[in-house]
């Protein structure tokens, strides 16, 4: 089946075998085996509910987006409908404070001097995050009284009581958690709410967004630390590992309707990502950030990604013929490559395995192309433009005809046909899915932002080294492809930020997930000034956006805004416009 409803990656996983299927990292993504089903994001317009057949599970998002649960069988007439508009398949995502603050001239506008005339604290904002949970008993998420300042916590990987229109996962209500907080002991506790942060990444973002230091006397005090705040464990129910797109945009849906419901204004915290798209904001979960953000009062922030380094993307300006060199690892099991062109462009590919056999060249057809190097089995699949896209990609999965895929050095050659812009990225898969010596041997570190921080109206937030105000080489860098959109936006502190982790201590973190929480908290505070304390009501949004761009301080003789900055580091003070 070959229908151009689907995005490519969908159409290659509903045509590639079962065992092809199983031994990718892509393409099983998503599909439950035990049932036959696939866990879909669609775009749609009308009532969905007038149009799906009895057995598919729907929950609808915010702006005609929604995400289905649908037997395989009857995704070639779910895409039938004039109604569906556009299916894609989920993606895998993967991660991506007292010095930091002073660093962000923070400080100043939360104390009683304020120059503001009040200390900004987050009262009266709402700070969500979704992560990979929160220690709900750590002490800076608590009020004085030991109640817990969490009104909400959607834990996705606990089945049982979902919140109403959704279908994974138990909610859980201040009421809720109050009461566990009162049980005598820990054990009692965790059966009352049994959500706990495993890795400590969403404690850790919260804590910087909007811990409040209690267990170190305010040493170790958040950005927000008076906010009420909301907490979405991202959930695996159906795959172990890595968290999905699917679920990503189920949570931002909640957070954004849950603080509507609140009658509060909402900053919103996400420190994941993941390579797969093209990088140019094109994919419903670009989209849909990008219309959730025009909905209510809120400011959606994030992270760049810490893939700035890792010598996965290259690219290529193919005016004559050109080989992209890759180097494989020992004991790879799967990779993928992305060839992301604009259709006008006409470039033949060929494959050249390290013993210098060539698969190639590779035909432009619909539907797989199967070939094998060595004892690697190579599938090929060209997409055709997306409704929302003048992008072609060209995927390549490589899979192990034994167990492992050949190691060495492969060549992608690229031959120019008819050429108007030249422009080939390629990306290999991030989040350390991959061995150390598998990479691009002369990688392009600009446009390795993770997706969705490459969303239009989301802050994307880069790192910096707060110590030595240069910047982080891990941070993902912009510009956005083909749209050469200004991202990031700003850096924040994201080098060995001391903040909260689970057991009721501190760690120490480092990354670009620990730097979007300044930016977060940072948003609460502009839109208390603003919205709470009645100084501008319309202070949220891309608004914010705006102002904290113009505050950002920048290094001495660069040149702004730029693919590692953006427009500076973040610079609370002299972001207000006063």
């Amino acid at each position: 089946m070959e229908d151009q409803k689907l995005e490519n990656l969908l159409n290659l996983a509903l045509d590639a075998s079962p065992s092809e299927r199983t031994k990718s990292q892509q393409l099983n993504v998503g599909y439950d085996s035990q049932e036959n089903t696939w866990e879909l994001i669609v775009k749609y317009t009308g009532n969905l509910k007038e149009i799906l057949d009895p057995g598919i599970q729907a929950v609808e998002l915010l702006n005609n987006f929604a995400v289905l649960t649908v037997p395989e069988s009857r995704i070639e007439r779910l895409s039938e409908y004039p109604e569906i508009e556009y299916i894609e398949k989920p993606k895998n995502l993967f991660f991506a404070v007292n010095q930091g603050k002073s660093a962000s001239c923070m400080s100043s506008v939360q104390s009683e001097f304020s120059p503001l005339g009040i200390p900004l604290t987050g009262k009266g904002i709402l700070v969500a995050c979704i992560d990979s949970g929160i220690d709900y008993a750590h002490p800076d998420f608590r009020n004085p009284d030991g109640t817990t300042r969490i009104l909400k916590l959607w834990d996705q990987s606990v089945p049982g009581s979902p919140p109403e229109g959704y279908f994974i996962g138990t909610e859980y209500t201040k009421e809720q958690i109050d009461e566990a907080l009162r049980a005598p002991n820990r054990q009692e506790r965790e059966q009352m709410v049994p959500s706990r942060d495993l890795s400590g990444h969403g404690t850790g973002v919260m804590g910087i967004a909007a811990g409040n230091g209690t267990a170190s006397q305010g040493v170790y005090r958040g950005v927000a630390y008076e906010s009420p705040l909301l907490a979405v464990k991202l959930g695996t129910p159906v795959q172990g590992g890595f968290p999905r797109t699917t679920e990503l945009m189920q949570g931002i849906d909640y957070a954004i309707r849950q603080a509507a419901a609140m009658g509060m204004p909402a900053a919103v915290n996400l420190s994941f990502g993941n390579n797969y798209g093209s990088h140019s904001g094109e994919s419903l979960l670009e989209t849909y950030i990008d219309a959730a953000a025009a909905v209510g009062r809120n400011v959606i922030c994030i992270g760049t990604g810490n893939e700035g380094s890792e010598a996965l993307h290259t690219r290529e300006t193919v005016r004559e013929t050109v080989d992209v060199e890759l180097a494989v690892d020992n004991y790879e099991t799967s990779m993928n490559v992305q060839v992301w062109k604009q259709y006008v462009d006409q470039i033949e590919i060929i494959l050249i395995h390290p013993n210098g056999e060539q698969a190639g060249p590779f035909q432009e057809i619909l539907g797989p192309q199967r070939f094998l190097l060595g004892t690697t089995e190579i599938l090929i699949y060209y997409g055709k433009p997306a409704p929302f896209s003048l992008s072609q990609e060209i995927y390549v999965e490589f899979l192990p005809q034994n167990q492992y895929i050949d190691s060495g050095t492969w060549r992608i050659r690229l031959i120019p046909g008819k050429i108007v812009d030249g422009t080939v990225d390629l990306w290999l898969p991030g989040g350390g899915v991959l061995g150390e010596g598998t990479k691009f041997l002369f990688p392009s570190v600009q446009t390795t932002m993770t997706i969705p921080s490459t969303a239009r109206k989301a802050i994307s937030v880069g790192a910096y080294n707060s110590r030595y105000f240069s910047y982080a080489d891990f941070s993902g860098r912009g510009f956005t492809r083909v749209s050469n959109e200004v991202k990031p936006d700003i850096t924040a502190p994201g080098v060995g930020i001391m903040t909260a982790a689970p057991g009721g201590g501190y760690g120490t973190r480092t990354g670009t997930s620990f730097a979007a929480p300044f930016v977060t908290g940072a948003a609460a505070l502009m839109m208390q000034w603003g919205i709470v304390e009645k100084n501008d009501p319309f202070l949220y949004g891309e608004k914010v956006k705006a102002y904290l761009r113009r505050g950002a301080r920048r290094l001495p003789g660069e040149e702004y805004p730029n693919p590692e900055e953006g427009y500076g580091a973040l610079c609370l003070r002299d972001s207000f416009p006063v």
